[in-house]
């Protein structure tokens, strides 16, 4: 089997896709793969690293407003399609699968346009411009919430979930833990703003420091790399607490998970699929700017079913935030059901089923 993938822009799009490739080789480790990314993305770290062949194309998003950047964006796409095609006579793939991110546009049309089996996976609960636009040349449009099927053609559309959730029920807890230095005597909460951070949530911990100083468990503090070497200064100034760990980014973020008992995080689709597959109660904090609002969508699906603590951004500050931790903590019962109600929600064959729709498009 022959499969080329792209998806780009965000950890949220390349996680998912990395989990389906593992699923790929596992099944068929004579299967070939190639990756297409941009070559600014951040795919363009993660994919070298995992070994996977990765070839770039250059592809800007679309403006909302009208704007000559729009015109140059079009040319590029056509530029990109050109690109594509090229790649695809040389690859000759058997299936061709987006996985989200604008890189994904001249990708996949490309393929469709060449009469080359396509899917996309839709992660959120509101799809991007990208993937609308997709759905109309795709063989399948594979979601990961039943509310995106309205967006998409409904003899298209197939419920796999999310294949991130596949990878994280394998972690290794234990090396987790030792990664960071953990004391597994201690319940441990890991914060973190997604794979490029957040500011928002960075000043909110740091502002209560001091008070998370005193609490008898542990913090692991993932700042992302642009916001790291100032929020590390901050720590130091505040004594550098020993029971906070402070990280830039997290590389072996599964096995960490698999190591701790709450989260604070955006709620990004493929956090949202770590989270319910492991069972893990959470403290959401949906990301304001995004398409559509689908970050606050996802995540109330998350507090309808129980299993999450909403807090929109401008109502989130350090005291909320410990408070909030405090109130999971404190009580054994509220974890417990926090934790059942996570599992609940969680989808632990996406990557299989997801595996399942490519064979079939693919035939």
């Amino acid at each position: 089997m022959r499969v080329v993938v792209s998806g780009g822009g965000t950890g949220g799009h390349i996680y998912p896709a990395l989990s389906l490739i593992k699923e790929i080789k596992k099944q068929d480790p004579q299967a070939e793969i190639l990756y297409i990314g941009t070559e600014k993305g951040l795919e363009s770290e993660l994919v070298p690293r995992e070994g996977i062949p990765f070839k770039t194309i250059h592809i800007t998003g679309f403006r909302r407003k009208l704007s000559v950047d729009n015109v140059k964006t079009v040319l590029r796409f056509l530029k990109g399609t050109k690109d594509s095609k090229r790649m695809m006579k040389e690859f000759k793939p058997d299936v061709v699968i987006g996985t989200g991110g604008y890189v994904c546009g001249p990708v996949v049309y490309a393929a469709a346009k060449m009469g080359i089996p396509t899917v996309i996976h839709e992660q959120n609960s509101v799809p991007g411009l990208t993937n609308k636009f997709l759905s109309r040349y795709v063989n399948k449009v594979a979601i990961c919430f039943n509310a995106a099927s309205e967006y998409f053609p409904k003899e298209k559309v197939v419920f796999t979930g999310n294949p991130r959730a596949t990878e994280v029920k394998s972690v290794n807890a234990a090396a987790g833990a030792k990664s960071l230095g953990l004391d597994k005597t201690k319940k441990t909460v890991l914060i973190v703003g997604g794979s490029r951070g957040a500011k928002p949530i960075n000043d909110a911990f740091i502002s209560v420091l001091k008070q998370a100083s005193t609490r008898n468990y542990q913090f692991i503090y993932v700042t992302g790399a642009v916001h790291y070497d100032a929020v590390a200064k901050r720590v130091e100034e505040a004594g550098s607490p020993e029971n906070v760990i402070i990280k830039p980014f997290i590389h072996n973020m599964p096995d960490v998970l698999g190591a701790v008992d709450l989260v604070v995080a955006r709620a990004g689709a493929t956090t949202l699929a770590e989270l319910t597959a492991l069972g893990l109660p959470s403290i959401l904090i949906p990301s304001p700017y995004v398409t559509n609002n689908h970050q606050e969508k996802n995540a109330r699906s998350l507090e309808e079913g129980g299993a999450a603590i909403v807090r929109l951004e401008k109502e989130m500050n350090g005291e909320q935030l410990l408070q909030d931790i405090d109130s999971v903590f404190n009580e054994q019962e509220t974890w417990e059901k926090m934790h059942g109600a996570a599992l609940k929600l969680g989808v632990p064959t996406a990557a299989n089923d997801l595996m399942n729709v490519l064979k079939d498009v693919s035939r």
